[in-house]
């Protein structure tokens, strides 16, 4: 009987993939080749060969080492494959200002194991966007794309134009106001 037909050929593991996946998902849990070998039950140089990508990995030593960093066996095997999202002008979750001429559009929530929102901000001359302080710790970022607007601390705004950036405290009573008419901006609120 031929063998190939009981044991057709093997692509074998991505050993490159594997190495990548093992190096990255120890450090996000910030463990060290000796802790994570000890929790997975393999020897330390078992999982020093595998993040090197040379050995030749079983499923049960993937499957241990996945337990160990609490993550789905297939992140370690199956190469993460970008996730495009695109939002259309217009489009989005949009909330509105009661008290100017302002709307907040969501474009990214804060994913897990991140601390950051981004939103596009149109606005029109008028009345100021004035924010109460938010939770401790959290700084804005903002980049003009277009129009003028002053933006910042309260007591202390700043004037940007096209292409200008500024960062401010959002833990402290804050402002921005559209001084032109299609007043366009990307908003970054990054919380400690």
């Amino acid at each position: 009987m031929d063998s190939s037909a009981e044991h057709p050929p093997s692509r074998g593991a991505p050993l490159d993939v594997i190495a990548h996946s093992l190096r990255r998902e120890r450090a996000r849990v910030g463990l060290s080749l000796s802790e994570v070998a000890k929790r997975a039950g393999i020897a330390k140089s078992t999982l020093s060969q595998l993040e090197s990508a040379s050995g030749n990995p079983s499923v049960e030593t993937l499957w241990a080492l996945s337990v160990a960093l609490d993550v789905p066996f297939s992140r370690l095997v199956d190469p993460p494959r970008p996730r495009v999202q695109v939002i259309r002008a217009g489009e989005g979750p949009a909330v509105y200002s009661e008290r100017a001429s302002y709307i907040a559009t969501v474009l990214s929530s804060c994913p897990p194991n991140a601390r950051r929102d981004l939103y596009l901000i149109t606005a029109e001359p008028g009345s100021a966007k004035e924010s109460d302080p938010h939770m401790p710790g959290v700084v804005e970022h903002v980049v003009l794309a277009a129009g003028r607007a002053r933006v910042g601390p309260t007591e202390e705004p700043v004037e940007i134009g096209p292409n200008d950036y500024v960062a401010y405290p959002g833990d402290a009573e804050h402002v921005f106001e559209a001084l032109e008419p299609g007043t366009v901006a990307v908003m970054i609120s990054e919380h400690n």
